[in-house]
């Protein structure tokens, strides 16, 4: 008894470290550092009012408030490499992008639902390009078809692309959808959520909540983020779900390992929706921080409003339903801010 007396005092004091080490956000939306240093927007601690208004509007941010916020001050840049056409087994068919940058190695996605929605990189006219390289890569208007012979042109719908005299995608002006709202996810990757079933977590339903709601608007795009458990990486994740089982927290879990909370950057998806012309965005989360990411400090990225991602589980019959998602969201939602209201019972 003694031995089981003295793990769980030295856990206790590993859970008040974590907690010293977590940011606040005050009521005025004004950033307080704890003793630790995690250089992170998330996680927030939020009074119960806050959590209880759920507004879809983004919060305004005065430009002096947003200069001091700790996200990245400049857009990385980012290439497209390829794109594909994806049929799916959910109904509408995708065309995938995959980006390389300048910050990691990693391949980073944009999950794109439209024909029209085009990467300036991808497209851009390259020292001795010929049209059966530019087909190759994805860099074709229209259908992909036997026998094709011009990526500019599709023969069959008659779509052609322009081009500036320095070789750049010129952007037919309904493909900006400046004045449509285009539904955006920005999404990190969760192997344990989305490949080994997890009910740890909901990453996998949100996943494919965000396919259906903007598949049903025929345009849109998830940014897919090589950043599994927020950015930790996933050995660190699965130590953190070994703490969860020894009575930690989500967030006092990652703190426990010496990781930030949130570890994860979205400047690279702001680049990438950028490359894809999508300045105006509809943003699938209930994450208000991830907001301010996207928006980034100059507001290259406008959010003209948040969709809420609500668990099945709490609309419908179906969904995730385990004790561990439970407490997985009640941390999101009292401890880091998100913008979700739990049902009552």
């Amino acid at each position: 008894m003694a031995g089981v007396r003295k793990a769980r005092l030295i856990t206790k004091e590993l859970y008040d470290r974590a907690e010293q080490e977590i940011y606040f956000k005050t009521k005025d939306g004004m950033l307080a550092e704890g003793n630790g240093d995690i250089s992170l927007l998330s996680p927030t601690i939020s009074s119960t009012d806050v959590v209880n208004n759920l507004p879809r509007r983004p919060p305004a941010i005065s430009d002096e408030l947003r200069k001091k916020l700790p996200i990245h001050g400049s857009v990385p840049k980012v290439r497209c490499v390829s794109r594909a056409r994806i049929p799916t087994t959910k109904g509408p068919e995708i065309f995938l992008h995959l980006y390389e940058n300048e910050l990691d190695s990693k391949e980073h996605l944009a999950i794109v639902f439209g024909e029209d929605i085009r990467s300036k990189t991808l497209f851009e006219q390259r020292p001795k390009d010929t049209q059966e390289e530019r087909m190759v890569r994805g860099a074709y208007v229209g259908r992909l078809f036997p026998g094709r012979i011009y990526a500019d042109k599709d023969e069959e719908s008659q779509k052609e692309l322009h081009f500036t005299e320095k070789g750049q995608l010129i952007r037919e002006p309904e493909t900006t959808y400046m004045g449509d709202p285009c539904p955006v996810r920005i999404h990190s990757e969760c192997y344990t959520g989305e490949t080994a079933w997890s009910a740890r977590c909901d990453c996998g339903e949100q996943l494919d909540e965000a396919g259906r709601i903007i598949g049903e608007t025929g345009h849109g795009c998830i940014v897919y983020l090589r950043q599994e458990g927020r950015g930790i990486g996933l050995g660190e994740k699965l130590k953190a779900y070994n703490l969860q089982d020894l009575g930690a927290d989500t967030i006092q879990a990652n703190l426990m390992l010496k990781h930030p909370a949130d570890a994860r950057s979205f400047s690279l998806a702001t680049a990438i929706l950028l490359d894809l012309g999508l300045s105006e965005i509809d943003l699938l989360t209930n994450n208000p921080d991830k907001i301010l990411a996207v928006e980034g400090k100059n507001q290259d990225i406008k959010v003209r409003q948040r969709i809420p991602m609500v668990p099945l589980a709490w609309t419908t019959e179906g969904g995730i339903k385990s004790k561990e998602i439970e407490g997985y969201l009640s941390a999101k939602i009292e401890r880091m801010g998100h913008l979700l209201e739990k049902p009552l019972h």
